[in-house]
């Protein structure tokens, strides 16, 4: 079964960071395209970021645009979501997704093939 597993949620200060992690579980995703993506409760799953299989292109949602910055290691299997300067709104369940192969990476969850459970980061005000 393949999996992908978020970390690195939590409870935060508004101003404050956190970085989640994403490892996959059963398979590797070096030359797939990554995303995150993120939902507020009673709210429609939302991107966040995509970065390319190679790393080489990322694309950011305008309202993290500045504060997030998406990155991976290959080596160690791992997807990044970095986040500065965190407001209450940014307060969802974070997912990890795989999406196409030799992708420059998608905003659309529709192209996105694996995805984690997810990892809650809550930011107080």
């Amino acid at each position: 079964q393949v999996l992908l597993v978020e970390s690195g949620g939590g409870l935060v200060q508004a101003g404050g960071s956190v970085r989640l992690s994403c490892v996959p579980s059963g398979r590797t995703f070096s030359s797939n395209a990554m995303g995150w993506f993120r939902q507020a409760p009673g709210k429609e799953r939302e991107f966040v970021a995509a970065i390319g299989w190679d790393g080489g292109s990322t694309r950011y949602a305008d309202s993290v645009k500045g504060r997030a910055t998406i990155s991976r290691d290959n080596a160690k299997k791992t997807v990044y979501l970095q986040m500065n300067s965190l407001k209450p709104e940014d307060t969802a369940v974070y997912y990890c997704a795989a999406g196409k192969l030799f992708s420059a990476g998608s905003t659309r969850d529709s192209e996105y093939g694996y995805w984690g459970k997810g990892t809650q980061v809550t930011v107080s005000s």
